[in-house]
């Protein structure tokens, strides 16, 4: 098993739980998010290793980050690390649905198992997941509950400062 260090870091959108290995960052947890974040017992609590994704989160939050740089590892299916790489080609500042993010898959009727592997995502915001929406326009769920998902968009549309 590799040596997992972790850290919590306060943010605009409440505290958050950032956890990486030698590969790269594994998770981002909302501390009070639908699921309570705590630290897995065999992880090391070391900010180190966590300080670039410290830093552009922050730049991220301050408005003046629309790209991320660093090394990613989450854990998954193929198919969910599929989406996940999609996501990631989703543009700062704009939104696709469900049914959209299935057709750039290759399987426009998987918006149900998109909409799963989403709601899987254990790296939100580095992984945008925020920016996918139901295909009526509005928003559906998120990790970290709605009105996060609410204010990271307007964050990215330029409607809100967070910082």
């Amino acid at each position: 098993m590799k040596n997992i260090c972790y850290t919590e870091i306060e943010s605009p959108i409440g505290p958050l739980l950032l956890a990486a290995d030698e590969s790269g960052l594994r998770e981002i947890r909302f501390v009070h998010g639908r699921h309570p974040a705590t630290p897995d017992p065999a992880w090391t609590k070391d900010q180190a290793p966590l300080k670039e994704t410290v830093r552009q989160l922050k730049t991220y939050f301050a408005g003046e980050l629309e790209d991320f740089d660093l090394p990613l590892a989450p854990q998954g299916t193929p198919f969910q690390l599929s989406v996940w790489k999609r996501l990631c080609e989703i543009p700062y500042g704009e939104t696709i649905s469900y049914g959209q993010l299935a057709g750039r898959i290759g399987n426009p009727n998987a918006s149900r198992a998109v909409g799963l592997a989403n709601g899987s995502n254990p790296i939100p915001i580095i992984i945008p997941c925020h920016r996918v929406i139901g295909s009526n326009g509005k928003l559906t769920g998120y990790g970290g509950g709605l009105p996060i998902k609410e204010k990271l968009l307007a964050l990215e549309r330029k409607q809100l400062r967070l910082l």
